[in-house]
């Protein structure tokens, strides 16, 4: 069939790579003048299928009021005039209920897991590289009572076979020899090492590349303007460069799909969710992380990548704003010099902030919509990158009518539509 292709974010350009590999004619639109411009090009550089969870859970409402009051606070939340936003947030609280953490933790483990596989057979296959690294994630406990609370995670790891480790002061330093320079300053870790570290925007540029060799054909530049349908099925999209027609599309525009989804009936709950992230050059490489350190209080990621860190974090309700806001960058500054202090100079950061597109439940949304040809990859948030292979092969195997490798029935836009009715 010919495929067209929304979005040239990582999660398109993998749908893209699995859709040419089925044997589809794959064109990809993005108004970007290349791929992995825009959530891609910053994020945290995690890799994390075992730390995959949704931010609604027990708890978080009262820790959410915490966080606000914070100096250094991982939330913040502007009062804007959006309907949106409220409904999100409220559909968001519905979700902070044990049984719906466990249901909605086992969904994203289930793909992140996928992914996991899949990820591995690509750099088997192609030889990619980006900057890769594959040496575990570490959860940072500064406090007892943190680590006393994982009980919820190990659980659903343990579920579905995903090896951890609870780790002592000790053990964490094993890991991450820099903590040795900062004892007392955490109480224990929990270690994922199934989990990698690598550049998102190198990933996607250079599977994008892959792909045109494929014969994908990325049409970078064009601004996407709406769909045209008739009865049940898309017939075309308009763009600010003529029509573009096919016999199947998919929609991977993160954030921006809800928008244009809206104007044909679909209607899907991402909303932008704000990350901040600095990238700095390693100054001491004995000070400097090996992996991806995660440090819990402040909800902040402290990544590898090659001969650069990167800091990445905070989730900042504010509509579609880009505005890099000062304050933010306080707080990825000061978990990196807390945690490891040698490691860098935060003066030589480049600041940078992306918009996560995020469903309320945390799992995203992949696969049917109401029109018979349009399919959805969107609302990863921040795990784009972890399940991007995951959740493109998936997407590819449904728009092929291919028998999926993983259970989909409740990644569908749908269940929001069972869950209202």
């Amino acid at each position: 069939m010919r495929v067209v292709v929304l979005g040239s974010g990582v999660v398109g350009v993998a749908s893209a790579w699995y859709l040419a590999k089925a044997g589809h004619e794959v064109t990809v639109l993005d108004r970007q003048p290349a791929p992995g411009m825009e959530t891609s090009f910053a994020n945290a550089g995690q890799v994390s299928f075992g730390y995959s969870s949704p931010w609604a859970a027990p708890g978080i409402p009262l820790k959410a009021m915490k966080w606000l009051m914070m100096r250094n606070r991982p939330l913040v939340v502007w009062p804007l005039l959006d309907t949106r936003l409220y409904g999100w947030v409220s559909r968001m609280l519905m979700n902070c209920t044990e049984a719906a953490y466990a249901r909605n933790k086992a969904r994203m483990v289930r793909v992140a897991d996928y992914s996991r596989r899949t990820l591995a057979e690509l750099r088997e296959e192609t030889g990619i590289e980006y900057d890769a690294r594959r040496r575990g994630t570490l959860q940072l406990f500064r406090t007892q009572k943190q680590l006393d609370h994982i009980g919820d995670d190990t659980r659903v790891l343990e579920q579905f076979g995903v090896p951890y480790d609870v780790l002592d002061p000790a053990g964490c330093i094993d890991q991450e020899p820099a903590l040795r320079h900062v004892k007392g300053l955490y109480v224990g870790g929990l270690r994922l090492p199934q989990d990698e570290t690598g550049d998102a925007h190198v990933f996607t540029q250079r599977l994008a590349a892959l792909a045109a060799d494929k014969g994908v054909s990325f049409r970078q530049g064009v601004t996407i303007q709406g769909f045209e349908t008739a009865g049940d099925a898309v017939t075309g999209i308009v763009t600010d460069q003529g029509r573009v027609t096919g016999d199947a599309f998919v929609c991977a525009l993160g954030s921006f799909s809800t928008a244009l989804l809206k104007t044909i009936g679909v209607r899907i709950p991402v909303y932008p969710v704000k990350g901040y992230s600095l990238t700095l050059p390693v100054r001491d490489e004995d000070g400097a992380p090996v992996s991806t350190v995660m440090d819990e209080t402040f909800k902040v990621a402290i990544t590898r990548l090659g001969d650069r860190i990167r800091v990445g974090g905070t989730a900042e309700l504010a509509s579609f704003s880009s505005r890099l806001r000062e304050p933010r960058r306080q707080t990825l500054v000061r978990s990196l010099t807390d945690v490891f202090p040698r490691g860098g100079n935060p003066e030589e950061a480049k600041f940078w902030t992306g918009l996560r597109p995020m469903t309320p439940d945390g799992t995203p949304i992949v696969g049917a919509t109401r029109y018979r040809n349009l399919h959805l990859n969107t609302g990863h948030g921040t795990l784009g990158w972890t399940m991007a292979c995951g959740s493109g092969r998936l997407l590819a195997d449904l728009v092929s009518g291919a028998a999926p490798e993983i259970d989909h029935s409740d990644l569908a836009v749908s269940r929001y539509m069972v869950a209202t009715a």
